[in-house]
C-alpha cells in the first residue's frame, strides 16, 4: 500500500497518517474501503502494532476512518465542517509560505505562475 522511512525524523505514526491522507485525497482510497487491520499493516510496514494503532486512532479522530465493531476500519467521508476547517488551515499555511517567498524576493506574479503549474500537475521547479 505504501512504505515508511525509518530514518526520517517524522515519527512513524505520522508517516502512516500522512500516507493514508494522501491516498484518500488522491482518490486512491474511497469512502467505505476497508483498510488493513492494525496487525496486517504493522506486519507489512515492519513496525510495532501500537504505532499503527496510534495512527488509526488519530485518523479516526480526524474523521478519515470509522470503525465497525468486529469488521474493522473503513475510509470515511469527512464531514463538511472538517473539510472547511482543514481547507482554512491549508490556506493559512499557504499565506505563510507566500509571505516568506515575497520576503525572499519572489514576485507575486512568479508565485502565482508556479502555483498554477503545481495545481495543474507540474512541479515547482
Amino acid at each position: 500500500m505504501f512504505s515508511i522511512d525509518l530514518k526520517n525524523r517524522i515519527p512513524i505514526y505520522e508517516q502512516v497518517i500522512g500516507s493514508f491522507k494522501r491516498l484518500i485525497i488522491a482518490g486512491e482510497l474511497n469512502e467505505g474501503t476497508r483498510v488493513p487491520s492494525v496487525r496486517d499493516m504493522a506486519k507489512e510496514l515492519g513496525v510495532n502494532p501500537n504505532t499503527v494503532q496510534k495512527a488509526y486512532r488519530e485518523l479516526e479522530v480526524q474523521k478519515y476512518f470509522y470503525t465497525v465493531s468486529g469488521q474493522g476500519s473503513f475510509i470515511a467521508a469527512p464531514p463538511e465542517e472538517a473539510i472547511s476547517g482543514e481547507v482554512n488551515a491549508l490556506y493559512d499555511k499557504l499565506a505563510e509560505i507566500v509571505r516568506e517567498l515575497v520576503f525572499r524576493g519572489e514576485s507575486p506574479r512568479e508565485i502565482a505562475i508556479r502555483a498554477s503549474d503545481i495545481a495543474e500537475g507540474g512541479t515547482s521547479t
